[in-house]
């Protein structure tokens, strides 16, 4: 069901970005030993580098040598593949001298021990010694940053803010430190807020134009719960530390589903960083749940200021149902923008503060974009003088949880004073069927802080294009769309942050790790859009000599597939053919054999697989096989017709797409038709189990983390059941959808699921599941494996007790992708 781009949203399980979830604490998993676990079969020498690792004097007796030996041998590659850092984030600032400028990267790289991911800083002096040239001088070493939740620079690069979210009830803490030191420490107790919200999603953090108010999104303090003691009810309460009572549970209240299982109230709140003091929002209704707030520009007597900010109604489901339903990765929640009255007037000398009268309405929110089903990613121009934002309308609309996205613009007051018929301008529309090679929509999953050239008016952002990620440029006035990144590459591109005119980026594609890039242009910016890039030499690009090797042997390659049954009755646009990225050692053979093939499928359905570099891809590559992933019709990145023809035929028209491709590259003789393995998670284990159902002589092994297998199982236990009707009826399912479904739906639900065709399976199948999944809770994958083990299937259950839907925690990723290396081995020799 329902990563692109940000991490594995959804359903999409299987999504090799450079997204990730944050682990929070290190626990081994557990496995259900079918066959052996795979802890169990390390070996002596690899016990210093993978966790969970035992001596040969702990293996169990049984376990088969040469298994043993592979564990070993694959678990000391992955870990090569491993330690190769993704650059995450970066910022320029200006310095003093004439074409100098510095940066600042966040990177990230795995720390297995503590199953945790290790976030560093590393600066650079940048000279700009004429156009075509730039030198970026980097410091020694770089600084690892620990227990920092995120870090946000001010406006003129003068501040940052670190923000660091701490345990339990202990108070957050807010630092803000100058060019050289700790300039105030700010300390606010759980009874003020909790945790601020970093995850991207929610997260909003924004300095004010004077650099004297921060704003920012963290969770509302919980509600007081009821206390115990020997006597009975206690009236006054208790701490959690009083041993002679204890605190009940209290009413218990929605959440928003997957990861945010402890989540239930973002809300707005202001820090005035001179006093310490912090204000909480006021004036916003209950029925609201916010995020992304930004500052709107100041007026010009400089008191009457704006909060801009995202708001989700609770009743977010597709007949406004009275629950939250699960929003992470899902688009199609709808939203609106609000303004609302910012506290902390700011008066210059001898101005007399603003009652309440003069203040208008804005003592409650304004909503500023109605009749928009949504709008979200809130950015003003450097005048003040327009709003642009995202809008995902399509998705909302169809019921699909991520679609294409539009670009709008409002344009601000000049007077400061809101309503909310402002009119609402598109700047870049959905494309529904785009013509071959040219612009397929916006597929956005974040814009930068301050995404603007000098110009003011020229927006730089990536978006998916196909099976790549580009980077572009908008102009919101004359909504002239251009395409940055070179026509004729096939990796994949993100904006990290605007040198000025200049762009500093990162690129990167299967067989190639993550390179920075420096791009500037060539002649004015209202002329043709032609752009150079420039590499790079950073310490980020540093591997071993054995991860070169490999790397320098691969090959890779965009595939068009033709529809197999190009029907009248679809769609232009689902009628043109669809994409496959496929990887191969350049001689694609071992001892004149063509080497095995890995099917893979990522999830959603409405995500993608880039061409951008995966960790885990690079080391199954590294095994000798080749690999065909496949942007089956209903992916992101190929205009909205090909997205919408999928909903209502899921399990048939995406499962053919698969086979399509399958024939296409087996028909070219590029592979080995009796050595294919397949792997997927989400909606890709919900195709995975599909083929090897309705293929069953195909796929001689596969892997799935956390698989749809039965859809009516899932309804009553997901976080998005809307998202079981949607991709089962169609967008007519958005007004099927009920919390109780009829017999007659549930046994749709039933054919429409893997588990219709496990009578024919006989293909071995590894499961890697997420006990904490809340998307497709683990019961959806036990109850298809213990049918197939009940059959006589060769079946191996690896459970993880403490992760989500994404199994992205730094040992869980491991141990998932060590057992797929060792599986598929087993099988495809």
């Amino acid at each position: 069901m329902a990563s692109v781009l940000p991490a594995t949203p959804h359903l999409y399980g299987l999504q090799f970005s450079s997204s990730s979830f944050r682990p929070k604490s290190s626990v081994r998993s557990a496995s259900l030993k079918f066959f052996y676990s795979p802890a169990q079969a390390l070996s002596t020498s690899s016990a210093m580098q993978v966790p969970g690792a035992v001596s040969e004097k702990e293996m169990p007796l049984g376990i088969d040598a040469t298994i043993e030996a592979e564990y070993a041998s694959q678990a000391k590659l992955l870990q090569e593949f491993s330690n190769i850092p993704s650059i995450d984030k970066a910022w320029i600032f200006k310095s003093d001298g004439a074409n100098c400028s510095r940066a600042m990267f966040s990177t990230g790289q795995v720390n297995l021990l503590a199953n945790k991911k290790r976030t560093v800083i590393l600066s650079s002096h940048v000279s700009k010694t004429s156009k075509q040239s730039v030198d970026f001088q980097w410091t020694p070493f770089p600084i690892e940053m620990t227990g920092v939740s995120t870090i946000v620079p001010s406006p003129s690069g003068s501040k940052l803010l670190v923000v660091r979210n701490k345990e339990k009830e202990s108070p957050t803490q807010l630092e803000i430190w100058g060019p050289s030191l700790l300039e105030k420490e700010i300390h606010i107790p759980q009874s003020v807020h909790g945790s601020l919200y970093t995850d991207g999603w929610f997260e909003g953090v924004s300095w004010n134009h004077k650099e004297t108010l921060i704003a920012y999104v963290a969770e509302e303090p919980s509600p007081l719960k009821p206390a115990f003691n020997d006597l009975g009810y206690k009236k006054e309460g208790c701490s959690e530390k009083d041993c002679g009572s204890w605190k009940g549970q209290g009413d218990w209240e929605e959440d928003w589903g997957e990861t945010y299982s402890k989540k239930r109230k973002p809300s707005l709140f202001v820090v005035n960083i001179n006093s310490g003091e912090v204000q909480a929002i006021q004036g916003i209704s209950k029925s609201l749940t916010v995020g992304q707030v930004v500052w709107a520009p100041s007026s010009s007597h400089g008191c009457h200021n704006y909060l801009v900010f995202v708001g989700w109604s609770s009743e977010n489901g597709p007949n406004q149902t009275p629950r939250k339903l699960g929003i992470k990765y899902c688009y199609n929640r709808p939203c609106a923008l609000y303004a609302i009255r910012a506290p902390f007037q700011e008066l210059k000398a001898n101005e007399v503060p603003l009652n309440d009268n003069e203040m208008d309405n804005s003592a409650t929110e304004i909503n500023l974009t109605h009749g928009l089903s949504s709008a979200f990613f809130p950015r003003f121009s450097p005048d003040g003088k327009s709003l642009v934002f995202l809008s995902a309308k399509t998705a909302v609309d169809s019921g699909a949880h991520s679609a294409t996205n539009s670009l709008h613009r409002i344009d601000w007051p000049a007077d400061r004073k809101l309503q909310s018929s402002l009119n609402i301008i598109d700047v870049v529309r959905v494309v529904v069927c785009p013509e071959d090679g040219c612009f397929p929509g916006l597929y956005c999953s974040s814009f930068l802080s301050d995404p603007w050239l000098s110009d003011g008016r020229t927006m730089i952002l990536s978006s998916v294009w196909g099976s790549t990620n580009v980077i572009l440029s908008v102009n919101i006035l004359s909504c002239e769309i251009s395409r940055l990144t070179p026509n004729d590459s096939s990796y994949s591109w993100n904006v990290l942050a605007l040198d000025e005119d200049n762009i500093l980026a990162v690129s990167s594609s299967p067989i190639d790790p993550p390179q920075i890039k420096y791009g500037y242009h060539t002649g004015q910016m209202d002329q043709s859009n032609t752009w150079n890039w420039l590499n790079i030499s950073s310490p980020f690009v540093r591997y071993s000599d054995k991860v070169k090797s490999f790397l320098s042997s691969l090959q890779f390659s965009i595939m068009k597939i033709p529809v197999s049954d190009p029907s009248e009755i679809l769609s232009k646009g689902a009628r043109k053919p669809y994409e496959a990225i496929f990887i191969s050692n350049k001689e694609n053979k071992i001892d004149g054999a063509r080497n095995p093939l890995i099917v893979i499928l990522h999830g959603g359905p409405h995500s993608v697989s880039l061409t951008s570099y995966s960790k885990s891809l690079a080391f199954l590559s590294s095994l000798g096989y080749t690999l065909l992933i496949v942007n089956y019709r209903g992916s992101l990145g190929f205009g909205e017709e090909a997205l919408q023809s999928l909903p209502g035929k899921v399990g048939s028209q995406d499962v053919n797409d698969v086979l399509a491709a399958l024939d296409y590259v087996t028909g070219k003789g590029l592979v080995d038709a009796s050595k294919v393995a397949v792997l997927g998670g989400s909606h890709g284990g919900f195709l995975t189990t599909h083929l090897i159902g309705q293929a069953p002589d195909r796929f001689v092994v596969a892997a799935v983390r956390n698989p749809v297998c039965n859809l009516s199982l899932m309804l009553g236990t997901t976080d998005i059941p809307d998202w079981c009707y949607v991709e089962a009826f169609g967008s007519d399912g958005k007004s099927y959808f009920s919390e109780a479904p009829s017999a007659e739906y549930l046994s749709l639900f039933y054919s429409k699921s893997p588990i219709a065709h496990i009578s024919k399976v006989k293909t071995p199948v590894l499961f890697l599941l997420g006990a904490q999944d809340l998307r497709v809770p683990v019961s959806n994958g036990l109850q298809y494996a213990r049918t197939l083990r009940e059959k006589g299937v060769e079946v191996k259950v690896i459970v993880f007790p403490e992760d989500v839907h994404g199994i992205e925690r730094p040992q869980s990723d491991f141990e998932s992708f060590l057992n797929i290396g060792v599986w598929f081995k087993k099988y495809c020799k």
